[in-house]
């Protein structure tokens, strides 16, 4: 699958696309609605299927002061699009030229022009162009004069409620990430690269891999039943402390997470930690031997949590 910008250019095979148009951060269950329609379409007309998303995540560019909220990277993104069946990933470099371009330059310059799309599916609630001029009604309109079919897709409910990433954002936080996964359809992960650590777990008898949440959404800190996808593609189950590390000082905010069964240098290692179950808070021990007494439990019970 491909990784597309406007400022390399679209390429001559793409040209003429059936366009999945919106952020699709997190590619939950109403994000899969879209691109699945945008696919479905493609394939019946015999064109490519492109996912068009944003970075950085518009509200970025309004609120630079937001606290992290990202469910997925890039790469993540890519991966889950192209499983979608989708021929090529459209990024969108979201500044202040984009956020000032009107609606009707938005369909003119870059769908029509510059992309060559012959159709876009969106989301019914998709707003685009400086200060928000331009809704589905306008694609519809604007796409029509320029021989772009815009359609949207209605949105998805799950008990009774819209899917929406703010939504998954909600139950991630309030330590509830079996709904994150039913909103998202698997769970959500962290991706990173494995950093050299002060080696503590080392010496606790259970080291981890070290990641940096980065732009990640921070959900509820604590201890998971996780599964890890290492670059390798092989899989394995562990348990992991995300937080601050209260017993240690300075406490420093990492991703920690211990492998199962695992013997190998992950340093420098492009890894994916999927949180499966909360287990408890973290919280600080007075000494070394009180931690890894919890540790032993924290184990056993991730082990039971993912069946092992």
């Amino acid at each position: 699958m491909e990784r597309l910008s406007l400022a390399q250019g679209i390429p001559e095979a793409f040209r003429g696309s059936i366009l999945a148009l919106g952020n699709f951060d997190g590619f939950h269950l109403g994000h899969q609605a879209v691109v699945g329609r945008a696919v479905a379409r493609a394939h019946h007309e015999g064109r490519p299927a492109v996912v068009a998303t944003f970075d950085p995540h518009p509200v970025r560019l309004f609120k630079p002061d937001l606290p992290p909220f990202r469910l997925t990277s890039l790469d993540q993104r890519q991966r889950l699009f192209g499983g979608a069946g989708a021929d090529a990933m459209l990024v969108f470099g979201f500044d202040a030229t984009l956020a000032a371009t009107s609606a009707e330059q938005f369909v003119t310059g870059l769908l029509s022009e510059r992309i060559g799309a012959s159709g876009v599916v969106t989301g019914e609630d998709f707003t685009f162009g400086a200060r928000r001029g331009g809704n589905v009604g306008v694609l519809r309109e604007l796409g029509g004069r320029h021989g772009i079919a815009a359609e949207c897709v209605a949105p998805i409910q799950l008990d009774r409620q819209p899917v929406s990433s703010s939504r998954i954002r909600a139950a991630l936080q309030e330590a509830d990430p079996a709904t994150a996964t039913r909103l998202l359809t698997r769970p959500f992960a962290i991706e990173g690269m494995v950093e050299h650590g002060d080696k503590r777990g080392r010496t606790l008898g259970y080291p981890t891999a070290n990641l940096r949440i980065g732009d990640y959404l921070r959900p509820a800190y604590g201890i998971y039943a996780v599964r890890v996808r290492l670059d390798d593609g092989s899989e394995h189950a562990g348990v992991a402390s995300l937080g601050v590390r209260p017993t240690f000082d300075p406490p420093t905010e990492l991703l920690e997470t211990y492998l199962f069964d695992f013997a190998g240098d992950l340093y420098g290692r492009q890894i994916e930690v999927a949180l499966h179950a909360f287990l408890r808070d973290e919280r600080k021990f007075d000494n070394a031997e009180a931690l890894v007494a919890q540790m032993r439990d924290d184990e056993a019970q991730a082990r039971q949590v993912l069946a092992l």
